[in-house]
């Protein structure tokens, strides 16, 4: 199926991240958010992202301009999948909100799209099931930031036709990403190692084995790790990572899995990560420092 108009139901760092790749790939992207405010926020997002390509020489304005022509921000959910060909879903990491909108979307989009999720670790069969048509459900885990991350982690449950696991695998190479299938598996393949990363790199912060810049280099110029666990939890946000953990060690009934106390009174007390301006690192001043107590 080939693909001409995609819905992106969520307009924030993932979703707007999303939608940016899909008017790149020059399909007709809509972008929807129930919240005026994240749509606005979500569409600034993408074009100051454009913007600075340009000051860097990465893009011209005339590309610009012309994925600007094939995005949209759209306020009413029903004008957002009308017509389209694919959905992707990439609202907050709840199960009873994604299935929500799942059933939703059976009845408003149209019956050949295929509706996908960006979960990072809830199951895919669970959110398929909530429809009347699992088949036309598939995983599509993005990183962030989407316009820059080469991955794209397809996740197929039991129920999925082979159709729709071809059409993701399509996309993804539209996109220009690289795609690698996994099973619908908690955590699935990349969720599962990066969390258990970062919480052990948290549990040696909080041990006082070395800072959080050095534990952080330590993996990026020891291991090739383009970024640093600690500096990456951040990026994610501390409360999705800690969502993840619980989950795992839910889903395996494997304690090992509960994330570390400083992690928890992290999210307890508002620092999340560079969205609220402070997690492991200071991000307030727009750069990363190291949180001085």
């Amino acid at each position: 199926m080939a693909i001409r108009a995609v819905a992106v139901i969520g307009a924030g760092t993932m979703g707007a991240g999303i939608a940016q790749v899909c008017a790149q790939a020059g399909w007709d992207t809509r972008l929807f958010d129930s919240f005026p405010e994240s749509l606005e926020r979500g569409m600034c997002s993408i074009e100051e992202f454009w913007n600075k390509g340009i000051e860097l020489g990465k893009t011209s304005s005339e590309q610009k301009n012309g994925w600007m022509t094939s995005l949209v921000a759209v306020s009413n959910i029903s004008d957002a999948v009308d017509g389209v060909d694919l959905v992707v879903e990439a609202v907050p990491e709840k199960m009873g909100l994604k299935q929500e909108i799942f059933r939703e979307l059976e009845v408003i989009a149209p019956p050949h799209a295929i509706l996908a999720t960006n979960t990072s670790g809830l199951k895919i069969s669970m959110i398929a099931q909530s429809t009347g048509c699992p088949e036309r459900v598939i995983g599509m885990h993005f990183f962030n930031p989407v316009p820059v991350m080469p991955l794209l982690e397809i996740v197929k449950h039991d129920e999925a036709s082979p159709e729709t696991i071809e059409v993701a695998r399509d996309v993804a190479e539209a996109m220009g990403k690289t795609s690698i299938l996994v099973r619908d598996i908690p955590g699935f393949a990349t969720s599962r190692l990066g969390v258990v990363l970062g919480n052990e790199a948290i549990r040696m912060l909080s041990e006082g084995v070395a800072s959080a810049s050095d534990i952080d280099t330590a993996m990026r110029l020891g291991y090739r790790h383009p970024m640093g666990p600690l500096e990456l939890s951040d990026l994610v946000g501390l409360d999705v990572r800690m969502d993840i953990l619980n989950s795992l060690a839910e889903a395996f009934d494997d304690e090992s899995y509960r994330p570390h106390p400083l992690l928890e009174e992290l999210v307890k007390s508002g620092f999340l990560g560079k969205k609220t301006g402070r997690g492991i690192y200071d991000w307030s001043s727009g750069e990363k420092r190291e949180v001085q107590d």
